[in-house]
């Protein structure tokens, strides 16, 4: 079973508790989500993981367009862009803005319990391309504290998700009002997994 399956089924990105927790980042940002368009969005901006052999590889990368699909042919072009600028990195790579699926999707991972994420991400393997690419990052990401570095490569999984929280916090405060992201880097070379770097 390829990665980004392992991932939509009981990983990081499980389609029946990561939704939620989107949600749940909308009402403490935005109020709470009356549209049923947003219900849907929260549910499908993810699914293009399955079948992708990498969370942050090419492939995986390009996961939100099976959901932007999906919001464009059930809601027109306006939902097709909300949800495919759910990612930092593909919108940068686009040159469009991110948007607010987008700032709810990272405050989502604040409001996810270690306890419960980090079991998951370790049941699907994901977790390791994860601790690899923090290491790698945030070397050149100027953005992180001295405290944030230090989490995000010790290495240990617990003290890894405490900095990507502690980040995520940071980010989502300066990026709500969709303020232009500058944190977010977009020169990128893929490892000899293809995963990028």
């Amino acid at each position: 079973m390829k990665l980004g399956t392992k991932s939509v089924l009981f990983g990081a990105h499980c389609f029946v508790l990561h939704p939620w927790f989107v949600a749940l980042a909308w009402w403490k940002i935005y109020g709470f989500p009356w549209d049923p368009r947003l219900w849907i969005a929260f549910f499908v901006h993810d699914l293009g993981y399955v079948g992708k052999p990498n969370m942050d590889g090419e492939e995986g990368e390009l996961h939100p367009y099976w959901g932007a699909f999906v919001m464009g042919v059930l809601f027109g072009r306006r939902w097709f862009e909300f949800t495919l600028a759910h990612s930092r990195y593909l919108a940068k790579r686009l040159g469009i803005s991110h948007s607010k699926l987008c700032v709810a999707d990272k405050l989502s991972i604040t409001l996810t319990p270690a306890w419960l994420y980090v079991p998951m991400v370790r049941a699907t393997g994901e977790v390791y391309e994860y601790l690899d690419r923090a290491r790698i990052r945030s070397e050149s990401n100027e953005a992180l504290n001295i405290d944030e570095r230090r989490e995000l490569t010790s290495g240990d999984i617990a003290r890894w998700y405490a900095g990507v929280q502690a980040y995520m916090c940071r980010w989502v405060e300066e990026h709500r009002d969709l303020k232009p992201d500058r944190w977010t880097g977009v020169q990128r070379e893929p490892d000899a997994e293809g995963v990028w770097q």
